[in-house]
């Protein structure tokens, strides 16, 4: 599966939309790291460290948001992570989206790797 967003999220939003259904989003959006795809569950490839961390985010504009923090995640084994899915609660859950890293990063247990920035859109848009 290619990263991107969830079909949980990606039917909330729309029936939000065109539907008027009610959704609630999550009061914190939470990152967890992969060392390959997530795949469809968000569940595949994860890290040895489970730990979600808790993301903030910039105001959405041109049909994108940037994250305004800088989690960091250190590494329980050595293994390259290169990718990260986020999630609505810092434990279970529902997953909402998966982005490949722009630079794999690879270390031994005790290193620190940071998510320096992301940003997750719907692009393109109508012009």
């Amino acid at each position: 599966m290619p990263y991107g967003i969830s079909a949980y999220l990606a039917n909330k939003l729309l029936d939000h939309a065109f539907r008027n259904t009610t959704y609630t989003p999550p009061a914190t959006v939470y990152a967890r790291m992969h060392t390959g795809d997530p795949g469809a569950a968000g569940t595949s490839n994860g890290s040895s460290v489970t730990t979600r961390y808790a993301c903030t985010w910039n105001a959405a504009t041109s049909g994108s948001i940037a994250m305004s923090n800088t989690p960091e995640h250190t590494l329980g084994a050595s293994e390259t992570i290169t990718g990260v899915s986020f999630w609505d609660a810092s434990t279970s859950g529902n997953f909402l989206y998966s982005a490949q890293a722009s630079v794999s990063k690879g270390g031994v247990s005790g290193d620190i790797i940071r998510i320096s920035s992301n940003s997750i859109g719907f692009t393109p848009l109508a012009s």
